[in-house]
């Protein structure tokens, strides 16, 4: 076992602590369990780093040529932006999103390490970059509205059926608070996911001589910011709050984690994770 493997299964761990810690301090009030679960994530978030420059400044055209990366890097990005909206909003409950995720993607990450993706020279350009870091971005924004809406979800049918308030329900924050995260989350995350989809296919004009080539992942990235699109217009513009923006902000999420399973793994794709 290298290095590299020691710090990948470090990390691995550390999530996954962080997820069970979290997961078991759901039921009461521990809040020990809180914030051990926050440290180990934070610990394999820091590993994960680690890991991450080290691998891209010993080999950058290798590294950014494997499956494994893209899909470690998103599980990074979940992570990152739990922390600091962690920070920001003291919102522990987005924990159980952004461990969970990063746990799965993460552990599928080294199950793709041997997966060699066929991107040409032009794609190491800053366009490549530009397109991946803002896509990233706003799908782990997406992650967190998703964690917040379902919470927000819940909470509100609580509400509504008038049920018993448990330990459980002590716990979770007010609805204004995931309403806030949903609002965080569609206007940051929108304009970067735009900016992600121009930049690529303004790069695939570069590359492959078209800008739209009806390319399945190309089809889907259309249809999610059309979705995307309606929901930043509905919440900033319209002032929409509540139920639906949480709501649609779980079905995009839920759209995008398809989008990736699916359409990279297993159709013919520009984006095709397969071996």
């Amino acid at each position: 076992m290298n290095w590299y493997q020691l710090l990948d299964l470090s990390a691995a761990l550390l999530y996954f602590l962080g997820a069970l810690f979290f997961l078991s301090s759901i039921p009461g009030t521990r809040h020990s369990l809180k914030l051990t679960s926050l440290l180990s994530t934070a610990g394999g978030f820091a590993i994960h780093s680690l890991n991450l420059g080290a691998k891209i400044a010993m080999d950058p055209l290798f590294t950014t040529s494997q499956a494994q990366f893209y899909v470690s890097l998103l599980a990074w990005m979940f992570i990152f932006l739990y922390l600091l909206l962690w920070w920001r909003l003291k919102l522990q409950f987005l924990g159980l999103t952004a461990s969970s995720l990063a746990v799965i993607l993460f552990c599928s990450s080294l199950t793709v390490s041997s997966a060699s993706l066929q991107i040409p020279a032009k794609l190491s350009s800053l366009w490549f970059s530009l397109h991946i870091v803002t896509l990233f971005l706003s799908i782990g924004f997406l992650a967190m509205a998703f964690g917040a809406g379902l919470c927000y979800i819940y909470a509100d049918k609580q509400i509504k059926k008038k049920a018993r308030i448990g330990q459980f329900r002590k716990n979770i924050p007010a609805l204004t608070s995931f309403d806030r995260v949903n609002h965080w989350a569609v206007s940051i995350g929108f304009p970067l996911f735009t900016i992600g989809v121009l930049s690529g296919f303004m790069w695939a004009g570069f590359t492959w001589g078209s800008i739209f080539s009806w390319d399945p992942k190309e089809l889907f990235s259309v249809l999610v910011w059309i979705l995307f699109a309606f929901l930043f217009h509905q919440r900033l513009a319209l002032g929409w709050k509540g139920r639906k923006p949480a709501l649609l902000a779980v079905w995009l999420f839920l759209f995008c984690l398809g989008s990736l399973l699916i359409i990279n793994l297993f159709l013919p794709t520009h984006h095709s994770f397969r071996l």
